[in-house]
């Protein structure tokens, strides 16, 4: 296929596609998916070998936000029936992600409700880095607190910080339709405020929405513009009790394919698939490692995800390898361009949970919870609503974390 080919040579040069070429990714049909994964595979084994990041998420504040995002079972008025608390204390903070560094985690991201943090807050989310990064050497930690003020980016990498998220999630044009308590450019701002304080910036996007196939590609296309360092990719987990509970577009397929367009677009960036692999991928997984280098390990923010332990033996056996912490995950050449902590690897927290008005929300699966009795075989694109399962152990809970 002339496209891909053109994609692929673009893709080793790190060359901009059109968005005419970026559309015709996306309406590729189910028939020529693989050939797309194939021809994306390559641009990925390029830059990032066959090493696969792995992240891991502590929820510090749980619902209780004043936002309205659509997507968010922590949004205001939610009735979803999340685990709701307030901050951790730094030694709980920090125990939640020794588990997440045990399993093979080297980046923990740091998470928090709200609209944006206060003065206070900063200095709260201070400590508790500084507890994270005293009890493990060499980790990597990154915030996702919501919209930043002026000078707080610079506090949290001065608190030791590598990189800060906030997520475009989905296009400038249809912005307003998801969310009416922010805009847009504010989003755009706090990226720009973690870029100048010397953080690795880490944005992404919410597929499933209900958006366009335009859509998709003009946020992907921002985004590449803002130049992050990691750019998660979120798959919408329609929780019940928000207003897109009922948006179960997805497939297996469709989600291939919009990895393997921000692939070509970001071919040297960082790509994780975050919330929501579990659901709309399900065993096709493994496949996505072939277009994205990077995941979160078990849970996320206030839903549960796939086992740690069935994420490590899905890498292993689909021939890629858990990338150590002694690696770097960017390319030589975005490592000495700068990007904060673009030097040992980006991965940014970007789970689609809200974190703040920063990420998304919901991210993540019941990928543990199987049933006693073999359940019959769903039909085909029957929405999946049994794998959706709010988080009840690990950060905010005597239970265990799954890691």
């Amino acid at each position: 296929m002339d496209l891909l080919n053109t994609l692929v040579d673009k893709g080793l040069r790190r060359e901009l596609p059109t968005r005419e070429e970026a559309l015709a990714v996306l309406a590729t049909s189910d028939d020529d998916v693989l050939d797309v994964v194939a021809a994306a595979g390559k641009v990925r084994r390029h830059w990032f070998g066959r090493r696969v990041k792995l992240n891991y998420l502590v929820n510090l504040k749980s619902g209780l936000c004043p936002e309205d995002c659509s997507y968010c079972s922590q949004r205001l008025g939610s009735s979803t029936g999340i685990l709701k608390y307030t901050w951790l204390k730094p030694e709980q903070a920090s125990q939640a992600a020794a588990a997440g560094l045990a399993g093979g985690a080297k980046r923990v991201c740091l998470v928090a409700s709200g609209r944006g943090p206060t003065d206070r807050d900063v200095d709260r989310v201070a400590g508790t880095i500084k507890a994270i990064k005293e009890q493990n050497e060499g980790v990597e930690v990154c915030a996702c607190l919501g919209l930043l003020s002026d000078g707080q980016a610079e506090r949290l990498r001065e608190a030791g910080a590598d990189a800060y998220n906030h997520n475009l999630n989905t296009s400038e044009s249809t912005y307003g339709d998801i969310t009416t308590t922010h805009t847009y450019a504010d989003r755009v701002d706090t990226v720009n405020k973690a870029h100048a304080a010397g953080l690795s910036a880490c944005s992404g996007l919410i597929a499933g929405m209900g958006e366009s196939d335009e859509d998709l590609v003009d946020v992907v296309f921002s985004l590449r513009a803002l130049d992050p360092d990691s750019v998660p990719v979120n798959f919408l987990i329609p929780v019940e009790g928000t207003p897109l509970a009922a948006e179960w577009n997805l497939t297996p397929q469709r989600c291939l394919r919009i990895l393997a367009m921000v692939r070509f677009v970001c071919p040297d960036i960082e790509v994780r698939i975050a919330g929501g692999r579990e659901v709309h991928l399900r065993s096709m997984q493994p496949v996505a490692l072939h277009l994205a280098n990077s995941i979160f390990l078990g849970d996320y923010l206030t839903t549960e995800g796939q086992a740690g332990k069935a994420d490590l033996e899905m890498i292993a056996d689909a021939g890629f390898e858990v990338e150590g912490a002694d690696q770097v995950t960017l390319p030589e050449h975005r490592v000495h361009a700068g990007g904060g902590c673009g030097s040992h690897a980006e991965a940014g927290c970007g789970s689609h949970e809200d974190a703040g008005c920063g990420s998304h929300e919901g991210g993540g699966v019941c990928g543990t919870a199987a049933a006693a009795a073999a359940p019959a075989a769903p039909a085909a694109n029957e929405p999946r609503t049994d794998l959706v399962a709010v988080r009840r152990r690990g950060a905010g809970t005597d239970l265990a974390p799954n890691a």
